[in-house]
């Protein structure tokens, strides 16, 4: 009878540890480092984080308490203003729209539609209990009796078709680029995520291996990926992963650029 409680109280232990796993799994291979969160274990633990004033992915990483931390949406450096929209706990903490440098350059101004309807990032819960992954234009409305949780905007979509004319990414005039952002056409290192059996990918292109989007585009593809997007990259790529980890772009001074927004998972 005493071994058959050890036998139940060690199951229930092991049971419990489970349950507080952290829902990451991490390869590397080549330079990219290739992030697995699992959505049946990770429900509430990823929470969007804007900074009031720009601070690095390492920062927010130590003042959050948070397992993984990842650089996200898109920023304006010379005012510390968004140029992505960020939700938080159901409030848009970050809206574009109230960036004046987006409208005080008559380019952007022209194109704004396309801009402010950006692919984004959404977790999304539906009749008071199911979570579910979204990557859609911003302008796309919820499903009844659902509501968007947490999200953030990046772009451009990436699978399962590549929309960087239709988000202003580029520029054409007749076959020619005349306009190109964000080094879409450039290797780069970059962020990317991805959508695949319901769970996210998460893809942390480094300055060892840089990829323009149509080379991030085929990668999604050999992995599987249903949905894919980019986020912020080039000098703003940034990861930190518990202690162990810690990755941001070869420029500057080795700390990090400092950021606007970020993705975090807990425990």
């Amino acid at each position: 009878m005493k071994k058959f409680i050890i036998c139940i109280l060690s199951c229930l232990f092991l049971c419990g540890c489970a349950v507080e796993s952290a829902p990451i799994e991490i390869e590397y291979n080549d330079g990219i480092y290739h992030i697995v969160v699992d959505k049946s274990k990770a429900k509430k633990k990823i929470k969007m984080y804007a900074a009031q004033d720009l601070m690095t992915n390492e920062e927010v990483h130590k003042l959050s308490g948070a397992e993984l931390t990842i650089n996200s949406g898109f920023f304006d450096p010379s005012n510390a203003k968004t140029i992505s929209y960020v939700v938080m706990d159901r409030q848009t903490v970050e809206d574009p729209v109230f960036n004046s440098n987006l409208f005080a350059n008559p380019t952007l101004r022209h194109n704004m539609t396309k801009i402010l309807n950006r692919t984004e990032f959404r977790i999304v819960e539906c009749n008071g209990n199911k979570y579910e992954f979204q990557m859609v234009p911003h302008n796309t409305p919820v499903e009844f009796s659902c509501s968007i949780v947490e999200s953030v905007q990046g772009g451009p979509l990436i699978l399962p078709e590549l929309r960087l004319e239709e988000e202003y990414f580029i520029e054409k005039q007749g076959d020619e680029i005349v306009r190109e952002s964000c080094s879409v056409l450039h290797k780069v290192p970059r962020t990317v995520l991805g959508l695949k059996d319901g769970n996210l990918h998460i893809l942390i292109i480094t300055d060892e291996h840089p990829m323009d989007m149509y080379e991030v585009q085929e990668l999604c593809k050999k992995l599987g990926f249903e949905k894919a997007m980019g986020l912020d990259g080039g000098s703003s790529t940034s990861m930190d992963y518990k202690n162990k980890y810690h990755v941001v772009s070869i420029k500057g001074d080795g700390a990090g650029r400092r950021l606007k927004s970020f993705i975090t998972v807990f425990k």
